[in-house]
């Protein structure tokens, strides 16, 4: 938690504040008790209307200073902690934008969705009330406790006893509830994720009518975190009985001491009332502190789980090897010289000794199966993820030497085999491909993506509003703005990863003839199912499980790659029988 208190610093006014003003109400709100004294036995006592009135006047006073001085302290001590929240969830947002592909992977978006709302939220709730609280409440308790002292102090030893008693059960309680707190939101996330996957996957569960299955697996994530939520309510549910009972067992015995002293003459009787009031506001108070408490143990389990995100190193490492500092002149535009790859240290390769060379200029058309690692490939060559051994070459450059990701991003345009657009209009989606670009250069894109048709045709074109991930947009018309997007940036080097699934094979062609006749012609990557697509290229990677079966030509993979051959004739024959 102390590791979260950097963002509460530009609040220090506001976190000093709050805590002052909660803490002169709740001088006020001592007063109180002995103006009640005061009317019992001296105003009723002697019949002085008067007195009383005045004395009411006091007490109306003292309620009004301290109502002025709790709205002061709530507004002081939201301002800091809704700020200090903005910060975290602002820091949090931005630093998860910095994490490598691999991070992402290892943390899990739904997790990563949790902490950035859920725990941020919990550790808001809890700054404004310890804000208000861990002033105020102890201040009342040991305020009540030396105020009863000067009403009596033999009556006052139970104040001695009670205190130290009610602060190991709630110690000892919140010692044990931190754990369980932190399985709880563990298992919390297990939920997160199984809602997004379904909810996001809810036309894949449709077709094959896994509906059931799906119910039943949520149903036991969820069966499983009732049960840890419940055994842990139940725990934390002991607080309050308990606080309870020893506070009325301390009530009864001030009350029945009281009234033994008031007999024998040693008290007065609104002096035992006022005993009752004191021992009442300990009662409140420490009941809001026991939840505050249950409050704190929440938030510290949610501040570990941030506390992670942001231990997580942001971005991609640095390779010991010697660093090169400039490009080479002349150099082929990428290449690949021995690389293997893994998404986990110590697991299954994704690529094993994949070597080949891009001239500058040229179009690399890779082929495989689902599964053979053609998007892992592609992914390597901006440096999405590390290699686990050999080395990627961009310009001569091995990737991890470009001081900043964003200088080799720069260079690369990526078209990825899902294609994402964002609420706002065409334009700024297209712009993300380069911010000054002109409506001028967007539709020369559009024009070479396919798309400028149908943009067109669009109310208010290139203005035309798109909904959260394109929801309003056919699959081809998405395939092609994104497409278009990265052409906006002018890249040096290409990457369509499968990005013409959705597109006839007319228009798919039609694409490959614009690129190919593109005024700055990038180094081109064709990722593909169809060989349709990729039989024009200089080179064709044929991919099998990881490896390289093969690469060369259309015409020479024809004649000696059985998996290549094999791909064409099964496509080429299903055409032919169409």
């Amino acid at each position: 938690m102390r590791k979260l208190l950097r963002f509460l610093k530009p609040y220090r006014a506001e976190s000093v504040l709050g805590p002052l003003f909660k803490m002169l109400e709740a001088l006020f709100e001592l007063f109180i008790p002995l103006v009640v004294a005061d009317i019992i036995d001296v105003g009723i006592k002697s019949n002085d209307t008067d007195f009383i009135w005045q004395r009411c006047g006091i007490m109306v006073a003292l309620g009004v200073i301290g109502l002025v001085c709790s709205i002061t302290a709530q507004y002081f001590s939201a301002k800091a902690a809704v700020g200090m929240a903005a910060g975290m969830r602002r820091s949090l947002f931005a630093h998860i934008g910095k994490l490598s592909y691999a991070q992402t992977d290892r943390i899990g978006t739904a997790t990563l969705l949790s902490r950035t709302t859920a725990d941020v939220n919990q550790i808001q709730n809890t700054v404004n009330l310890v804000l208000r609280l861990f002033l105020r409440s102890p201040f009342i308790v040991f305020g009540a406790m030396i105020m009863a002292f000067t009403v009596s102090a033999p009556a006052a030893i139970t104040f001695v006893i009670t205190i130290p008693a009610l602060s190991v059960v709630i110690f000892g309680i919140m010692l044990i509830s931190i754990p369980l707190f932190r399985r709880v939101q563990g298992k919390l996330d297990r939920v997160l994720g199984l809602t997004r996957e379904n909810l996001t996957g809810a036309r894949v569960v449709r077709a094959f009518v896994r509906e059931q299955e799906s119910i039943e697996e949520f149903s036991a994530a969820n069966q499983e975190l009732t049960k840890l939520q419940r055994f842990t309510g139940r725990f934390s549910a002991l607080l309050n009985p308990l606080t309870y009972v020893i506070l009325n067992l301390s009530i009864l015995l001030i009350i029945y001491r009281g009234g033994l002293q008031v007999q024998l003459g040693n008290l007065e009787t609104g002096q035992v009332i006022a005993l009752y009031n004191y021992m009442s506001q300990i009662l409140v108070e420490l009941i809001k502190l026991a939840n505050f408490i249950i409050l704190i143990t929440k938030a510290c389990a949610s501040a570990s789980r941030i506390n992670e995100v942001f231990d997580t190193p942001a971005g991609m490492t640095k390779s010991d090897i010697f660093e090169q500092k400039n490009t080479i002149k002349d150099a082929p535009a990428v290449v690949f010289d021995k690389v293997s790859f893994s998404y986990h240290e110590g697991g299954e390769a994704a690529l094993e000794n994949i070597s080949f060379r891009a001239p500058a200029g040229s179009t690399v058309g890779i082929i495989g199966g689902t599964g053979s690692g053609k998007s892992s490939l592609v992914n390597l060559i901006p440096r999405f993820y590390d290699v686990t051994s050999g080395s990627v070459l961009v310009n001569g450059k091995d990737v991890r030497h470009y001081a900043d990701p964003e200088a080799l991003r720069a260079q690369i345009g990526v078209v990825p085999q899902k294609a994402e657009l964002f609420a706002g209009t065409i334009r700024e989606n297209l712009r993300w491909g380069r911010e000054n670009a002109s409506d001028e250069e967007l539709f020369k894109a559009l024009e070479a993506a396919q798309a400028a048709a149908f943009v067109k045709e669009k109310e208010n074109g290139l203005d035309f509003k798109i909904e959260q991930g394109g929801r309003n947009l056919s699959g081809g018309q998405r395939q092609r703005l994104t497409i278009a997007r990265a052409l906006v940036r002018r890249p040096k080097i290409l990457i369509l990863d499968d990005s013409a699934s959705a597109l006839d094979f007319a228009t798919d062609a039609a694409l490959r003839r614009s690129v190919a006749n593109l005024e700055d012609h990038p180094t081109t990557f064709i990722v593909s199912q169809r060989t349709a697509s990729i039989k024009e290229a200089d080179l064709i990677l044929v991919l099998d499980d990881g490896r390289i079966a093969d690469q060369g030509t259309h015409e020479v993979l024809l004649s000696r790659c059985p998996i290549y051959r094999e791909i064409y004739e099964s496509q080429f024959k299903e055409v032919t029988a169409e």
